[in-house]
């Protein structure tokens, strides 16, 4: 499946060279669990609503201090939603995100960032979430048209939750493509390098996640994700189901 993935987007890839697009006005900060370049424009904020397993939500909110500059926070927890006793995070998850280099003609827009917010259960045994937070990452993002606006997106990241021994960097691809002026498909692969150790939650093939983003009025969002596609966490027998739904407003 992995294979079949790649070729894909390699074909993506050769046919996006026909043409170029101008970003919108509003980037994509994110793919699934990814970040890109992208940032929101100055003077505004979105705010962040995930729905996941186990009864599960976190709730951030990321501020456009400039057009180069992003800020933000967020906090969650387990046996949110249900009748167990919740269990929260341990501490706020916090993201900056600084544009190093704007898109142009030929290169990618280039971004550098942290950000300490995983995802999924947190496990207290292991310091860590289901799928660790990307930490400090460089990220490369990149507009073309081809039937309609698409990106691709690239990074590498290193992650501060090292407490299952693993310390590797490790890195991601993927692309959002734009189904009419309402729909964004959007899918990327996080190839996990730092969750193939002993004390791993991953079995070392990477997680391959997509998700299907609808504009349902302007500047709201509402998304369906697919997670773990390859089923590489440990002990998983089907893909996760995740709700996701954004707000961006100006102040």
């Amino acid at each position: 499946m992995l294979k079949k993935f790649s070729l894909v987007l390699l074909a993506v890839v050769v046919f996006s060279s026909l043409s170029w697009a101008q970003q919108s006005e509003v980037e994509t900060q994110e793919l699934v669990e990814c970040p890109t370049a992208g940032l929101l424009p100055r003077g505004s904020f979105a705010l962040d609503l995930r729905v996941f397993s186990e009864g599960g939500i976190l709730a951030g909110v990321d501020v456009g201090l400039t057009d180069s500059f992003l800020v933000g926070l967020c906090f969650g927890g387990t046996q949110i939603i249900g009748d167990s006793p919740v269990v929260w995070n341990p501490t706020v998850g916090v993201a900056v995100k600084i544009r190093l280099l704007d898109e142009g003609r030929i290169y990618p827009a280039v971004a550098v960032g942290f950000d300490s917010q995983g995802f999924g259960k947190y496990h207290k045994e292991l310091k860590r979430y289901s799928t660790k937070s990307k930490g400090f990452y460089l990220a490369l993002s990149k507009g073309y048209s081809f039937l309609g606006p698409f990106g691709l997106h690239a990074g590498v990241n290193y992650s501060l939750e090292k407490g299952d021994e693993d310390k590797d960097i490790s890195g991601y691809f993927g692309l959002d493509k734009h189904l009419g002026t309402d729909l964004v498909v959007v899918a990327e692969y996080d190839l996990a390098r730092n969750d193939n150790g002993l004390k791993a939650l991953g079995s070392g093939g990477g997680y391959l996640n997509a998700g299907l983003r609808w504009t349902f009025a302007s500047r709201l969002n509402l998304e369906l994700d697919i997670k773990d596609l390859l089923r590489n966490a440990k002990g998983s027998s089907k893909p996760n189901r995740e709700l996701r739904v954004s707000y961006l407003e100006y102040f």
